[in-house]
């Protein structure tokens, strides 16, 4: 996904990226602030950068659209951040939709792999 449209000389307009992602959500700005308890005026106001969410809405957008509070601020360039794991590692949890592979699950997966 390019970011460009979130950047006003260079700096990241989180109104934009608040905005985005509420409407890939396809959420007005009336049930995004019932979501998180704040009125669609202030939903309004973030978007159109007259002001900032505090930290604490922050941090409730970012669980709601489900990224970090690092994109959301601009520290991270990218909703995802690729991420490189050795799957043979009993130390690495396998999960699949944020629930765990069983253990069966995961033999599955490794014979797959092995053919």
């Amino acid at each position: 996904m390019e970011d460009n449209h979130f950047y006003y000389w260079g700096i990241v307009m989180i109104g934009a990226r608040i905005k985005h992602l509420r409407k890939g959500r396809n959420l007005s700005q009336a049930m995004l602030g019932k979501y998180i308890g704040v009125s669609q005026t202030t939903v309004t106001a973030w978007e159109t950068n007259r002001t900032e969410p505090s930290s604490t809405y922050v941090t409730k957008l970012a669980e709601l659209f489900e990224v970090s509070t690092d994109y959301l601020l601009d520290h991270e360039r990218s909703i995802r951040q690729p991420v490189t794991v050795d799957l043979a590692d009993e130390n690495v949890n396998l999960t699949y939709r944020g629930r765990p592979l069983s253990r069966n699950d995961r033999n599955i997966i490794y014979q797959l792999m092995e053919d």
